[in-house]
């Protein structure tokens, strides 16, 4: 069994930002134009008028202050509210391999490697482009690797989950050098209509190279010291679009084929789920919450992130627990990822850090690491 590490990570971040007060403007333009035209009902009791949203609810509500997408100019459109892509041709590369390779591109450079060096990747986000052919064999063919590659869905738990396979695959010798991608175009499935989530996620693609320890030569590498994967079915965060929705003849632009939750509900079991998982990974490894130096916690929310810390240290600071959500927003699978591609320089060899996903699911997945 082969000792493994991570050896690099990347982050495409896309070219738009927007920010509450601009999201809240549209949204409210949107709010105006649907109470207008369905003025009639509502006064008869008929039609519940849309309230206002406001950068103040969304601050507080989430700690999210702006995020990046792909495309803004459709998502802003009140007449639209979502984004305006152009379609692909199929010898063209596709909008999520096109961000995979970007942030490919910036791990392989950090883990001294190249395309032909990678010899497996993992395609892991909470929606995929395409059903097939798998978006992880795009990604492959333009990096010039070789060995295989698949794509896999545990929502926002999506990289911690392809971590553990990439590292078991490492371990036992099926690869050496694994590349995990993990391209989340959030803005095509989020209900940018409904005031409760509409601040929610932002677009990014980050990526992780895991390999051997013995063929490592990145200044960087850390090593993986566990891993540990839990699921619980629930209902609260859902998207029921897909493949069946025209056999079953329902309604493609229907509320229930887009993201929606039951935040308060997710807020209250998940934190203790995620809390004591954490607790019990470090303890099947002999170490106590107390001396890790830094948690790299899933980007969703951060009261969520300070509970969670709370329950596992005292005390939430973000030293101890880096944020990234205020600058963009939740990125479903990518957040920890985020966290830990831009706040580990700092940690000196032999520091313990755990990255840690959670959402729906509801799966939670712990990655406990030690810098070289």
């Amino acid at each position: 069994m082969h000792s493994v590490v991570i050896s690099g990570t990347g982050l495409y971040q896309p070219p738009h930002t927007i920010t509450n007060a601009e999201l809240v403007e549209a949204f409210n333009r949107y709010a105006d134009i649907q109470n207008a035209r369905y003025a009639a009902d509502i006064a008869a009791g008929t039609h519940g008028a849309l309230q206002h949203s406001s950068v103040e609810f969304i601050e507080k509500a989430s700690g999210i202050r702006q995020r990046y997408v792909m495309e803004k100019t459709g998502v802003l459109d009140p007449l639209r509210m979502y984004p305006r892509f152009e379609e692909r041709g199929d010898d063209e590369l596709s909008l999520m391999a096109e961000i995979a390779v970007a942030a490919a591109q910036e791990a392989l450079q950090q883990a001294g490697k190249t395309g032909a060096d990678i010899d497996m990747v993992l395609c892991a986000a909470s929606n995929m482009q395409r059903a097939y052919p798998a978006m992880a064999v795009e990604i492959q063919q333009a990096l010039g690797a070789g060995g295989y590659g698949f794509d896999m869905n545990v929502a926002c738990s999506s990289a911690t989950f392809a971590i553990e396979q990439a590292v078991n695959a490492v371990r036992c010798g099926t690869a050496q050098c694994v590349l995990v991608v993990n391209p989340e175009i959030t803005s095509s499935h989020l209900e940018w209509r409904d005031r409760d989530c509409h601040f929610i996620f932002g677009d990014v693609c980050t990526a992780i190279i895991i390999e051997r320890a013995d063929t490592a030569t990145s200044n960087d590498a850390w090593e993986v010291v566990g891993t540990q994967l839990v699921t619980q079915f629930s209902n609260n965060i859902r998207n029921n679009f897909g493949f069946m929705n025209r056999s079953e003849d329902s309604d493609p632009a229907a509320r229930d084929k887009t993201f929606r939750q039951e935040g308060r509900k997710v807020f209250k079991e998940v934190v203790p789920i995620a809390a004591a998982h954490i607790a019990t990974h470090l303890e099947k490894l002999g170490q106590i919450p107390q001396q890790v130096r830094r948690f790299w916690l899933h980007q969703a929310n951060l009261g969520m992130n300070q509970l969670v810390l709370k329950k596992l240290v005292g005390e939430s600071t973000d030293d101890r627990a880096p944020l990234i959500l205020d600058e963009f927003a939740n990125t479903a699978s990518a957040g920890s990822i985020i966290a830990f591609h831009k706040y580990r320089t700092d940690l000196a060899a032999g520091d313990t850090g755990v990255i840690c996903s959670f959402g729906a699911g509801y799966s939670v997945g712990s990655v406990v690491v030690r810098k070289h």
